[in-house]
Formats: structure tokens, sequence, C-alpha cells
């Protein structure tokens, strides 16, 4: 029997028993080259970099998750992420989001502006901006949807209505998201992007990215550089990965919980000035949020008054919460965006973003909420 019900497809899409011992868990297939009967005779793999039994079952679960038809693997979101603007060529111009993650700014900004890319930073919560921004050459539209670390919200189908009659190529990154609440190829967009060192893995024990797309032809190009630049995911990462999906949605659920007991908590506190999450009806975009995903995330940020010093007690004072980059663990982590995960961001754009010295992410774990809540209130109350 087949279904489209996404905890379903979480545990069994792109997997099935080993067909030589029955085993129900996909081995790790720690090979780099295979058996080949005569020149050219094979059964589909020749060499790990181009295709490996685990990376394969990954592939394929990620793909069903996404409304996608295939999916592809790298080591890390960033290798993913170079693969897109890969299939950029000197003069073509990029249109991105003005706040996006770091290393996704650096990429752009450091390497491929150098290469002869044309870049825009836009604010894509307004669709008429993004438009506006198009020029003939402009051949690539990059999302973050919420985004990192503002957790603005962009319309996908209002942008992807833009993008597809002028044949630009529609990018999100769903990290943030997940395709638990979010599946913006079923909105119009040509390529999902994510860091699945996050949510998807789930345990902070993994580097990886990935792409899912509906279109033979993207795949058939995305798969063409991966393969030519060598940046596919191992095979040992691809199982601890294709493990955590299994437990995404029941994970998803409660980093949600979470988060808003903890949003909320740090609305009633005296030193938090102000507090963003798209659940909140406070939010911009809540009504968009709502209507868009299917429930809000676990990223939330908040401004605490005092700034820089402030910020830097409160953050050594927790014991629960841990102060470190990354996000999407079961375990919560807090971090200074403008110290660490979007240093590389020119300071003018912080400011302008709103990215100041009191600013902080935090990422919602699945501990117990109280215990979070009263961690962070006691850090807030010694600063």
């Amino acid at each position: 029997m087949s279904t489209d019900r996404f905890e379903t497809l979480a545990i069994h899409a792109g997997q099935q028993p080993d067909p030589t011992t029955g085993a129900v868990m996909t081995p790790v297939y720690f090979t780099s080259t295979y058996a080949q009967s005569g020149p050219g005779e094979h059964k589909g793999f020749e060499y790990s970099r181009t295709r490996n039994p685990t990376r394969d079952a990954l592939q394929g679960c990620l793909a069903a998750l996404e409304s996608g038809k295939h999916a592809l693997a790298f080591a890390s979101g960033l290798a993913a992420t170079d693969a897109v603007l890969h299939l950029l060529s000197a003069g073509d111009h990029l249109v991105l989001s003005d706040d996006l993650y770091g290393g996704t700014f650096r990429l752009a900004d450091k390497v491929f502006k150098r290469l002869g890319i044309e870049q825009t930073f836009v604010d894509v919560t307004d669709p008429r901006a993004v438009a506006a921004a198009f020029r003939p050459n402009t051949k690539l539209l990059w999302v973050e949807t919420p985004t990192n670390p503002m957790l603005k919200i962009c319309d996908l189908a209002a942008l992807a209505s833009i993008c597809s009659p002028r044949g630009v190529i529609s990018v999100c990154d769903n990290t943030f998201a997940t395709p638990f609440f979010q599946r913006p190829l079923e909105l119009g967009f040509d390529v999902v992007a994510h860091s699945m060192t996050k949510y998807l893995n789930g345990h902070s024990d993994v580097v990886a990215g990935a792409l899912a797309v509906r279109r033979d032809d993207l795949h058939e190009k995305l798969a063409f550089l991966q393969n030519a630049v060598g940046a596919q995911l191992g095979p040992m990462d691809s199982f601890l990965v294709l493990r955590g999906l299994k437990t995404l949605h029941v994970r998803m659920e409660r980093h949600q919980q979470n988060a808003q007991r903890v949003a909320e908590a740090l609305q009633r506190h005296k030193r938090v000035q102000r507090v963003t999450w798209p659940g909140l009806p406070e939010h911009p975009q809540h009504a968009l949020a709502a209507r868009q995903m299917k429930g809000f995330g676990g990223m939330l940020t908040c401004v605490i008054e005092g700034g820089l010093p402030a910020a830097r007690t409160f953050l050594k004072t927790l014991r629960l919460w841990t102060c470190a980059e990354s996000l999407g663990g079961v375990e919560s982590l807090i971090e200074h965006p403008a110290i660490m995960t979007h240093a590389s961001v020119p300071p003018e754009t912080r400011r302008k973003l709103g990215i100041d010295d009191g600013f902080i992410r935090l990422s919602v774990g699945i501990e117990n909420a109280q215990d979070l809540i009263d961690d962070l209130f006691q850090a807030l109350d010694r600063t």
C-alpha cells in the first residue's frame, strides 16, 4: 500500500529491506568502487562519488518529503549552495534576499562576484521589489523563509509567479521550516535547498546539505556539477541523516511547542525589548506564515536591554542553553549573530536589518519547556 502521508514517508520512503540479508535499516555501504562483470557492465553503481546505495536511500526519502522528483545530498549546506550558483555563468545576474545566512552571503559576495556574477540584494518580503530588481540577464532568485536571522516570511507562490514567466530559476532555502512545515516545490519553486546539518539530521553530529527538485533538466545539471566538483555526502553521514529523518515529524512538533512557550515567556520579561517568532500575532507576516506553512518552527529571536555587555553576560550565565553556532538539534542552542553566525555580513547591513548588539538568536530544543524558560530568566535577571 502506498501513502503520501508525511510521517510514513519519513520512515519508509526511498528505503526497503536489504535484498541480501533482509536488514531493516539501510546498510552503510563503505565502498569507493563497484565490481563490473565487463567494461561498462554494472548494476547502476560505478564509483561512490557518483552514486552510493546509502546516499541513494537518503535522497529518495528527502525527495518524497519535499514533494520532489529528485534530491541530491552534499557534503555541506554550502556545497549544495555552491552547486546551485554554478548554474550561472559570468555576466548573469543573481537576486538574493537581503537577510540570509552569513555563509550564503559570503559565498555569493566573496566568491561568485569575482567570477563575474552580478548580484542584487533585496527585501524578498515585497514581491514588487523583487520584480523591480530583475534585469534582462537575471537568471536566479535565492530566498530563505523564514529568513536567517530576522525570521522574515516571503510569499513563495507570489515569487514563483514572478520567476516562472521570465525563465528565472527560483530557489528556497527551507532549512528553518523543514518540509514538515513548508514545501516550496508545491508552491511553484524550482529548487529547495537545505543545510541537513540542522533539523533534518537533528542531532548536531553531521555536516550535510541537500537540494530537491521536480524538474529533470535541473536535476541533470546539478548532478553533473556535484559529480564534477566532488561535493557528495559520504555513506556514514548519509546513514545518520536518514536515521534523523525518521523522527523529523515528532521532533518538529516539540520544537514548535517549546518555541511558543519560550517566546510568550520572553515577552513577559522586563529585560527583553522585542521577541520575534512567526507564530506570534505581532509578527508582521504572521498571517502569511499561517497560510503558507503548517507550523511556525523552533527558531526565535529577542533583543535584550544593555547592548553587547548585557548580551555577553547573559550568554555566559546560561546553564542549560548552549552558546554555539548552528541550530536544529534536539538540544537548545543560543548565539549572538553579530559576533558569530553573521560576522561576515557588513556592519552597515546588519544595522539596517536590525542585527544589533542586543540581538540574540535561539534554537529551541526539545527539553522540558519550563526548564528552558527558567534558565533564560535566571540569566536575564543577572545581566
